[in-house]
């Protein structure tokens, strides 16, 4: 049975950051990545457990309670859209972990086994 935790609001204005004249130059959407991960930084779960998301370079790291699960912003694989390279990252992220963080209708979700 899959429990499903809302987490937070879903960073709606993070997707400002995509216009090309906002352009970062990294290829990856950095600025955008950084917003939308910022609501992630550090939450506490209702059980107690806390859960953290950050980037560093082209990683992704999630953290529930002592778990640690990583993804890559792969360009080459998912293409250059940072908003599905970073959707892939947080699902290669979020695998080891035994959890999916999902984004809908304005709110992110944690899915948990």
């Amino acid at each position: 049975m899959t429990h499903r935790i809302d987490l937070c609001p879903e960073n709606t204005a993070a997707a400002d950051l995509l216009r090309p004249e906002k352009n970062d130059r990294s290829g990856i959407g950095v600025y955008y990545v950084d917003e939308w991960l910022k609501p992630l930084k550090s939450l506490t779960l209702p059980d107690g457990t806390r859960l953290t998301a950050k980037r560093r370079g082209l990683k992704i790291t999630l953290t529930l309670g002592d778990r640690k699960g990583e993804g890559l912003m792969r360009r080459l694989d998912v293409g250059r859209d940072p908003a599905a390279m970073l959707r892939a990252a947080l699902e290669e992220a979020a695998r080891p972990l035994d959890a999916r963080l999902v984004a809908e209708e304005g709110r992110v979700l944690l899915e948990r086994e």
